[in-house]
């Protein structure tokens, strides 16, 4: 059993209670927009981090982090990007990726908005874990953390912030 803390557009900024909430997780996972080296690097500090880089990322984050990221964890299969769509609108290059990689979960960012959907069709968990940042239309920061045991994801737990 692993425990997942996941964050995505962080703008630059990283809330305090996102060490708090986190404090019991065993990595952290960035689904994009992280904003500066130095969130990489407290969040490494911090906790085992991956992350792939969104499209306010720089060069220097780029370096760092790749676009998209497929990988096992436990025996669940993982594919975490950060401009993605969600169940019933993936962006076709995503859709594609979906349909030949097989994931279990398929992590997003990019909206800002919170989702955790099933998707039915490919057999799938879709997560986009909101904005932790303060950058945005959002009306609240938001962050995950939840346990992966085999093949199953539970224990699923929302933050969520006034900004």
């Amino acid at each position: 059993m692993i425990k997942i803390g996941l964050i995505s557009d962080t703008h630059n900024y990283l809330h305090p209670k996102i060490f708090t909430f986190f404090k019991d997780v065993d990595e952290i996972w960035h689904a994009g927009d992280i904003g500066g080296v130095d969130v990489i690097e407290n969040l490494e500090k911090f906790k085992t981090l991956r992350a792939v880089y969104g499209n306010i990322d720089g060069h220097e984050i780029r370096i760092i982090c790749p676009k998209h990221q497929i990988f096992k964890c436990e025996e669940l299969n993982v594919y975490m990007v950060h401009i993605g769509g969600y169940p019933g609108r993936y962006e076709k290059v995503i859709r594609d990726t979906i349909i030949d990689k097989k994931p279990d979960l398929f992590i997003s960012g990019h909206s800002h908005i919170l989702k955790v959907i099933n998707d039915e069709k490919y057999k799938l968990l879709h997560i986009n874990p909101g904005a932790a940042g303060k950058n945005g239309l959002h009306k609240f920061i938001t962050f995950v953390r939840f346990k992966i045991s085999k093949k199953r994801i539970y224990d699923l737990e929302i933050m969520e912030i006034e900004r």
